[in-house]
């Protein structure tokens, strides 16, 4: 299986000491990956450094999408306010799935403005904590905004006039399955023992830059899929609360 790089939480505090670790990493082999950046962060779990001036960050990511990395929207401010997990319910809390259309237009309008105002294009959507729901999606035709970083699958899809790009969902048991997949990291919150994973994977497995993912044909998918895949989302969702409650 081909499998590409997606990383998540860009934001102007972030751990950049981490962030370039990962990097390195990918860029020693030649891959560039998806960053999700969030246009207005409002989190204060992704602030790991000190604010630094605005411009001095989206200079920075303007470098990235000059090197060749692929930018996509990760949501508005990155702020859960719902208890919905959406279409998708890896999680159960949302920045988007549960709210009005015209509230999630509100703000992935804003955060579209935001990226263009810095000179950021994209046509890709990263939706905070996985989750949205159908007016997510309306809401993201009606800025422009086509294709989406989630669902699972092993090759990009077509759905709700919409083309999503597939994550892992247990990486190790699809290493020899064919198609296209997506290893998500959040370089924030990575440890050693991730730093040495992703070593081991780009060193043993196909790893791709995320653009030539953008180039597989996509399928279309049926209402089937989208069962398999809600369900898929929901048993991985229980068994991460009942690992987590094992360790405490």
């Amino acid at each position: 299986m081909k499998i590409a790089i997606r990383m998540d939480d860009i934001s102007p505090q972030m751990d950049h000491v981490k962030w370039e670790r990962a990097e390195r990493i990918l860029m020693e082999r030649g891959i560039a990956p998806l960053l999700g950046v969030v246009p207005d962060n409002r989190d204060s779990n992704l602030n790991r450094e000190d604010k630094p001036e605005e411009e001095v960050f989206w200079t920075f990511i303007r470098e990235c999408q000059e090197k060749g990395y692929v930018l996509a929207l990760h949501g508005c401010h990155h702020v859960y306010d719902t208890d919905q997990g959406g279409m998708f319910p890896l999680n159960t809390f949302s920045e988007f799935a549960g709210h009005s259309y015209e509230k999630q237009l509100e703000r992935l309008s804003h955060g579209k403005e935001i990226l263009e105002k810095h000179g950021i294009r994209t046509e890709l959507f990263m939706a905070p904590a996985h989750s949205y729901d159908k007016n997510t999606l309306k809401a993201l035709k009606r800025i422009g905004i086509t294709k989406l970083t989630d669902g699972f699958g092993t090759r990009p899809y077509e759905y709700c006039g919409m083309t999503f790009y597939p994550i892992a969902h247990h990486l190790e048991k699809q290493w020899d399955k064919p198609g296209y997949t997506t290893l998500v990291l959040h370089t924030n919150t990575m440890e050693e023992k991730d730093f040495e994973r992703l070593e081991r994977i780009v060193s043993r497995r196909e790893v791709i830059s995320y653009s030539e993912y953008l180039q597989a044909e996509p399928q279309k998918a049926g209402v089937g899929h989208r069962l398999w895949e809600y369900w898929m989302a929901t048993a991985k969702r229980v068994l991460v609360q009942i690992r987590s409650g094992r360790s405490r």
